[in-house]
């Protein structure tokens, strides 16, 4: 690696290319303006498989993926599956964890602080009683969530802390999780 190159990345992120974005959107607020995309298929019993290749931003449809991203969801023999893939509450835990790593990286980048290690354990507690319909006053979903990071960088405890806060407010997935979102649900004819 030249050393030109290095001086240009933190944490594995190109910082003129972070600071050409944040630049462009400023400029340009329309490009900020995303469009996410999966496709899902039902497969037998509690398996199914998701499909996620195009999507929009930037202003222009991407063309940068020449194959999809395919996802097997499935349940284990206790939920009446095969263990044909993680479940959907599991690969909202994954999705979490990926966003808030991902958040903390950036934000982290973009303060000039230097990551050396992240890892992530995240515990969900949820009670089956609302998804199966036998008592209305317990949540359908997740009733917590606990993310422990174990982050090491070079900076002081506080800026640590301040960045962690700061990248969990700023992660979408951690932000659509905890706001009510409106989500509509059709039958196409």
């Amino acid at each position: 690696m030249t050393q030109q190159l290095i001086d240009q990345t933190l944490n594995g992120l190109n910082l003129d290319a972070l600071v050409g974005t944040v630049a462009a959107i400023k400029q340009t607020p329309s490009l900020a303006q995303f469009e996410f995309r999966a496709a899902n298929q039902w497969v037998n019993g509690g398996e199914n498989r998701s499909r996620i290749k195009e999507f929009y931003g930037a202003g222009k449809e991407d063309d940068s993926r020449t194959e999809a991203f395919v996802f097997t969801n499935g349940e284990p023999p206790v939920l009446l599956g095969d263990n044909e893939g993680a479940n959907p509450v599991e690969f909202l835990l994954h999705a979490l964890a990926g966003c808030v790593t991902s958040s903390t990286v950036v934000h982290a980048a973009a303060r000039g602080i230097r990551i050396e290690s992240i890892s992530t354990k995240l515990v969900g507690q949820m009670d089956l009683q609302g998804f199966l319909g036998l008592d209305d006053s317990v949540p359908v979903g997740y009733e917590s969530i606990q993310i422990d990071m174990d982050i090491k960088a070079d900076c002081s405890d506080e800026e640590l802390d301040e960045l962690l806060s700061f990248a969990k407010d700023h992660s979408p997935v951690c932000n659509t999780v905890c706001r009510p979102v409106p989500v509509t649900l059709k039958r196409v004819k």
